[in-house]
């Protein structure tokens, strides 16, 4: 090995180590970046000439950096649209990018809607997942589109209450010309039509002189299509007890509304299970009524399946999106793009995009970020490592200068 070899190994060493100070200042840098991966400097020798029939060194050079793909800490953020990934898979985001349109992937999970009500990521780039419909999931990935999302109507099917009726209550005949003043007692609730309107009904109690009950449920006129202030019988049936107040028989014997505008003859099922007849003051006790007018969206809930639920201000929570993974067959081979993003290569192999949870995907943590996976510590000390390697190699250098300047001073 010659002199001038000593002197280019001792550069490569140089140049390599110098190089990988590079890689572990942009891992230190990044130490407070959401979802960063730290990456690994990796040498390769360099081979010389051949002495005695065997090769001789000739140095070494940076191959490459390594992502390491570890998990990073997942940190409360209490933000429930901010999202951290527990396990493997990356979140799918579309856009345009420095330039580029195309489809990139992620750890960042801070998102948001934009001003379209779009599930969108820090810089803009649309998060896809798939769409749930009435409980049915899409079979394509796409955009998620979640604001101005309305919860529909809901007609009423069913009332159900529990009351007491008093059993010293006077008999009575059930007039319809007058049902306040010819009940012994009655009590209101809300219904909903097919288009969600709320329609205030009233259900009237008239004790029979054969002991039993009848029930007779109305609406005002203006909600039917009639006149404003006289009441229109919807529904009506019994109730009959044993002697121990017990309720033996309930019976419908008609129920058909026809709403103003919305879907005619709707018929509510009225159930009176667990109504007494015991001495003392008619009341109820209990309510269950279904229906509910359309709701706009309020908020939204992201589970650990990725499922992503609506909060409507008319009560009702709805299943609207699923959150997307992808998975590859070699990380390491993604391309770094910035803002966090990576891109497919041959080296990693195409996107394979699934449901969180699906095929070994992990789960998500809602109101959580995955944080940098760099220990500082660690980043330090190797680059102490690399600095007192990077000296080593200029000692060389020095020396074989050194060496070289004796072999010129040799002609004198």
């Amino acid at each position: 090995m010659t002199i001038g070899n000593s002197l280019w190994i001792g550069v490569s060493g140089l140049m390599a180590h110098g190089e990988a100070i590079s890689t572990v200042g942009d891992n230190i840098a990044n130490v407070s970046t959401i979802g960063f991966k730290r990456s690994r400097a990796s040498f390769n020798d360099l081979l010389g000439g051949e002495l005695s029939n065997s090769r001789l060194g000739g140095g070494v050079y940076l191959g490459g950096n390594q992502s390491i793909w570890q998990q990073g800490t997942l940190s409360q953020t209490g933000n429930p649209m901010d999202v951290g990934i527990s396990g493997n898979g990356m979140f799918v985001v579309n856009g345009n990018h420095q330039g580029r349109d195309a489809q990139f992937y992620t750890r960042d999970g801070r998102f948001k809607l934009d001003a379209g009500g779009t599930m969108v990521d820090m810089h803009g780039m649309r998060v896809q997942g798939y769409t749930i419909t009435n409980g049915t999931r899409s079979t394509a990935i796409g955009d998620l589109q979640l604001g101005g999302k309305q919860s529909p109507p809901v007609a009423t099917t069913s009332a159900a209450m529990t009351l007491n009726l008093d059993s010293n209550s006077a008999v009575g005949t059930y007039d319809p010309a007058d049902p306040n003043g010819s009940s012994s007692y009655s009590t209101s609730m809300t219904v909903h039509d097919s288009l969600g309107a709320e329609h205030q009904a009233t259900v009237h109690f008239t004790k029979t002189p054969a002991g039993d009950w009848e029930w007779h449920a109305t609406v005002d006129g203006s909600d039917v299509g009639g006149t404003a202030g006289t009441p229109v019988e919807i529904a009506n049936g019994t109730l009959t007890f044993d002697t121990n107040g017990n309720l033996a028989n309930q019976q419908t014997i008609a129920s058909s509304a026809s709403f103003t505008g919305a879907t005619p003859n709707q018929v509510i099922a009225f159930d009176f299970t667990g109504t007494t007849q015991n001495s003392g003051s008619s009341t109820i006790s209990a309510t269950n009524i279904d229906g509910r007018s359309a709701g706009s969206l309020t908020d939204v809930k992201i589970n650990p399946d990725g499922t992503i639920e609506g909060i409507y201000d008319n009560g009702e929570t709805i299943q609207i999106a699923q959150l997307a993974l992808a998975d590859f067959a070699n990380n390491e081979g993604l391309e770094r793009q910035g803002d966090s993003l990576y891109a497919a290569t041959k080296t990693s192999g195409q996107a394979l995009i699934d449901a969180v949870g699906a095929g070994g995907r992990g789960s998500v943590m809602s109101g959580a970020l995955e944080q940098s996976n760099v220990d500082l510590s660690s980043e330090l000390v190797q680059l102490i490592a690399y600095q007192r390697a990077f000296q080593a190699n200029s000692k060389t250098v020095t020396t074989a200068d050194e060496m070289m300047l004796e072999v010129t001073n040799l002609k004198r």
